[in-house]
């Protein structure tokens, strides 16, 4: 599983990539990636990354117009830089999201598809993600106390599809 030095080593390498970057396209190849219906896929098209950050251990790309892409990599769930265009690789591809100056392809290597994305508009949304239980320190040192954050169901909507790989 990617743990927290691994997610800040791949924003660190979309900064120096995607920062700036219009998105050309996302290709899906499994709608049971995609966890929200909106703000819809196509939304995103021809918006540059204004922004890498994290959430947890999920990796947030802002885009203008208050426009979120958060992907979670689970266990097996890894992310590739390619050539422009590049295809998505038979049974571990999962997304590609094409950009002038290449490729992010989106790749889970075990037979469980965990890993997800989550189309997010605006930035409200998402500090109402499911439940995430956090530790917050009562006076800013030591342990403290552990809250959470409330389900939203915008986050669980279901994506159907009836090709097997989606163009938005």
């Amino acid at each position: 599983m990617p743990e927290l030095p691994d997610i800040m080593v791949y924003i660190e390498a979309l900064e120096r990539t995607v920062l700036g970057q219009q998105l050309e396209g996302i290709r899906i190849a499994s709608p049971f990636l995609v966890r929200s219906i909106a703000p819809p896929m196509e939304s995103f098209a021809g918006r540059p990354v204004s922004g890498c950050n994290r959430l947890g251990k999920r990796i947030v790309m802002e885009f203008d117009g208050d426009y979120f892409l958060v992907l979670h990599l689970m266990i097996a769930g890894r992310i590739r830089w390619k050539k422009r265009g590049a295809g998505l690789p038979g049974r571990i591809g999962l997304a590609a999201f094409d950009f002038p100056n290449g490729t992010l392809l989106l790749t889970e290597a075990g037979s469980k598809r965990r890993a997800s994305l989550y189309a997010v508009r605006p930035q409200r949304s998402l500090e109402n993600r499911p439940t995430m239980v956090t530790a917050k320190p009562a006076n800013g040192d030591g342990p403290g106390r552990c809250s959470s954050t409330p389900f939203d169901g915008e986050w669980a909507s279901p994506f159907w599809s009836s090709s097997s790989e989606v163009r938005i």
